[in-house]
């Protein structure tokens, strides 16, 4: 049974049928992607080991689930550098209005990497983050309407 949630589209698009991946906590984009891109991995493996959730999982073509971002000010770039990569999740949903870091790293990569995106969706709700599971599909409308199967 699918469950629709409504929020305000940061970077819109379109994806269908991806896997989510749920963190319950911030998202030290940093700390989860920095080590991945730096070895020019072909995939990111989440290497922040203070994310339980998230913590050593694969978050290529992924759609992230969370609260919101946390930590460095290079956040944003770091997002930026996987998307030029081909390395990034294919979406980032939050529960939260999005924080400046993660916008910043969204927006910049839509504005700077021609082929490649991060969809982002905002403002979801807590009911949303509650829902959500590991490996749940997920569609994202340019609404920013968003089908949990």
């Amino acid at each position: 049974m699918s469950k629709v949630f409504k929020g305000r589209p940061v970077v819109a698009g379109r994806i269908s049928g991806k896997e989510a991946v749920v963190s319950h906590a911030g998202v030290n984009t940093l700390a989860s992607f920095q080590k991945s891109a730096l070895k020019k991995a072909k995939q990111v493996i989440c290497s922040d080991q203070n994310n339980p959730d998230l913590y050593q999982k694969n978050l290529t073509d992924k759609v992230i689930c969370l609260p919101k971002t946390i930590g460095s000010t290079t956040g944003g770039m770091v997002l930026y550098s996987v998307c030029a990569m081909g390395i990034a999740p294919c979406a980032m949903l939050f529960s939260e209005p999005i924080d400046s870091l993660a916008a910043a790293g969204v927006i910049l990569s839509d504005v700077w990497v021609d082929d490649r995106t991060i969809v982002a969706v905002d403002g979801l709700g807590d009911e949303f983050l509650n829902y959500v599971k590991d490996g749940m599909k997920i569609t994202v409308d340019e609404d920013g309407t968003v089908t949990v199967d």
